[in-house]
């Protein structure tokens, strides 16, 4: 698939996506031809917990074009036992697994107790760099304990990912001063999504990464349907028009952003 994208000019990667959720894995064969179509190379699946962190590993072995993650998601937090951490240790080793998480704080839905959250959140950091690979976080209302929490790991951590970046534009520039990058997912493209619009004129191209949360926050034109990796081009689009930049340039700079961060190159990937 890697090849016949390149023949785009300029290709993608949809940097966060759960391909073992059923809007999208009932019709993997349909998603994975509507990327070609759209450019779109790669595709970053993402554990939210033991058994869907071994679903994305499973699918990275079936497909070359396709990257996981493991981790534990905020809403799943619970204070690792020794079995879990080494059993994400043990998954994270795995060839193509490129990232712990998604990992962090959710203090809009609340599902876990906040202690609880933070508890597990540093435990996984612990894991990221044990192994020596990047984060993806999920930070949602608690910016500022999560810049408490990650500020101590920063010179330790991995450059890592802000997944589905959702702070104002001084948050931003705190997780850029950490070395941090941060992904840009469908909401940009909504009229009211004025500050991540902001956030994404004002912040170096060559820290943005590109994602859909697929199935969730489908971009404009096709908001109210599932999302899917393939319509990670709208978002691209639409950073492009906010930027006054052409698409051609932000799809290779989020291309390269990615595979710095998750490690694996262009002719790794090529390759599968």
């Amino acid at each position: 698939m890697m090849t016949e994208a390149k023949d785009h000019g300029a290709w993608l990667v949809d940097t966060h996506a759960h391909l073992d959720f059923p809007e999208l894995f009932g019709d993997l064969d349909g998603v994975f031809e509507r990327c070609r179509a759209a450019g779109v190379a790669v595709v970053v699946t993402i554990g939210i917990d033991e058994k869907t962190s071994r679903m994305a590993i499973e699918l990275s072995r079936r497909y070359s074009h396709v990257y996981a993650t493991v981790g534990l998601h905020p809403h799943g937090a619970r204070r690792l036992s020794d079995r879990d951490a080494d059993a994400f240790v043990h998954l994270a080793s795995e060839p193509k697994v490129v990232a712990l998480g998604e990992m962090g704080l959710d203090y809009y839905r609340d599902r876990q107790p906040r202690p609880v959250q933070r508890a597990c959140l540093e435990q996984q950091l612990e894991l990221a760099v044990r192994c020596d690979k990047p984060a993806v976080f999920h930070i949602r209302e608690a910016h500022e304990d999560f810049l408490k929490i990650v500020t101590p790991y920063a010179g330790r951590l991995r450059p890592s990912v802000l997944h589905c970046f959702s702070g104002d534009w001084a948050t931003a520039l705190r997780c850029l001063d950490l070395g941090f990058y941060l992904s840009i997912p469908g909401t940009v493209t909504y009229k009211n999504a004025q500050e991540q619009q902001r956030v994404v004129r004002m912040a170096p191209l060559d820290r943005l990464l590109v994602e859909t949360d697929a199935p969730y926050l489908t971009p404009v034109p096709f908001r109210g349907r599932p999302n899917e990796p393939s319509y990670v081009r709208y978002t691209a689009e639409k950073i492009a028009e906010l930027r006054g930049c052409s698409f051609e340039e932000v799809a290779w700079a989020t291309t390269r952003n990615a595979e710095r961060v998750f490690g694996w190159g262009k002719d790794r990937g090529a390759q599968g």
